[in-house]
């Protein structure tokens, strides 16, 4: 059991969980997160610290106190100046007449290997060659520059939005790895093959196909098949359909030719089995 706080960098944007230590902060407080470059970065706390039994002690990064007023200071321009950075990348893009567009732009400040870089994140269809754009943008920033290329997912991520279900995009709030969805999964779940239905925001298989696949693979294993010969309560039949939401199977009656809904129990070859055996 450790406590936790959690803090966001933008409103309303990613949340990011830290080890308080045996400081005490509140909702609103500003407070200093550690990156991975060795430096912090100013954030605000949504999430007061509280005990949680199901994360383990030292997992978490360790907040590094209360923002002073210099750090928000330069958290502030920071922001001014990434607001720049884009700005600056966008038109010499157009410029260039290169076929990628700006997602995310990051600063750095000063470390022992550049006095400031500029990290330019950018999605394509393909490869580009920015080697012309590098140098424009190192001399209209007066900074290092390093653009990375990331992908569909990624830059949906980064981005956010709203996705079909009318909720915020899972990758931009809580999904941290990005586990790979198949068409497959999509039939199993009886979606029809239309891109627009299937597709999230990234134009690529919706993340929450995944969620709920294992429900489906084990519906499917015990369920009997479509077209099969079942003995239900109100006597033998044939299936015709499969409603896993419900866990039920759709069984057309053999006398009276009548579809009712059968529990998946009540018509799986192994639950009748252990009925018969049982002492009346």
């Amino acid at each position: 059991m450790s406590r936790v706080m959690a803090v966001w960098f933008e409103r309303h944007g990613r949340l990011h969980y830290l080890d308080p230590g045996a400081a005490s902060y509140e909702i609103g407080d500003k407070v200093l997160v550690p990156t991975e470059e060795g430096g912090d970065e100013v954030a605000e706390c949504v999430w007061a610290p509280q005990w949680e039994s199901e994360i383990a002690d030292g997992s978490l990064p360790v907040c590094s106190g209360l923002a002073s007023d210099a750090a928000i200071a330069r958290d502030e321009a920071n922001r001014k100046r990434r607001a720049e950075i884009r700005i600056v990348a966008k038109k010499l893009i157009r410029r260039h007449g290169l076929p990628m567009k700006v997602v995310a732009v990051d600063q750095l400040d000063r470390s022992e290997e550049y006095d400031q870089l500029a990290v330019i994140y950018f999605s394509a269809e393909g490869r580009v060659d920015f080697r012309a754009l590098v140098g424009d943008l190192a001399r209209s920033l007066s900074s290092k520059v390093d653009l990375r290329q990331i992908g569909s997912r990624e830059a949906a991520k980064a981005m956010g939005g709203v996705g079909h279900c009318g909720r915020e995009l899972c990758c931009s709030t809580f999904l941290t790895n990005f586990e790979p969805v198949t068409l497959r999964m999509a039939r199993a779940q009886d979606l029809p093959p239309n891109p627009m239905r299937i597709s999230g925001a990234c134009g690529r298989l919706m993340c929450c196909l995944k969620y709920e696949h294992p429900l489906y693979a084990a519906f499917a294993r015990d369920a009997p098949p479509i077209g099969s010969q079942v003995e239900t309560p109100d006597g033998p039949g044939r299936v015709v359909g499969h409603s896993v939401p419900s866990d039920t199977v759709d069984v057309r009656s053999d006398e009276t030719r009548k579809v009712t809904s059968c529990s998946r129990a009540s018509v799986c070859t192994s639950r009748q089995a252990y009925e018969r055996g049982r002492p009346s």
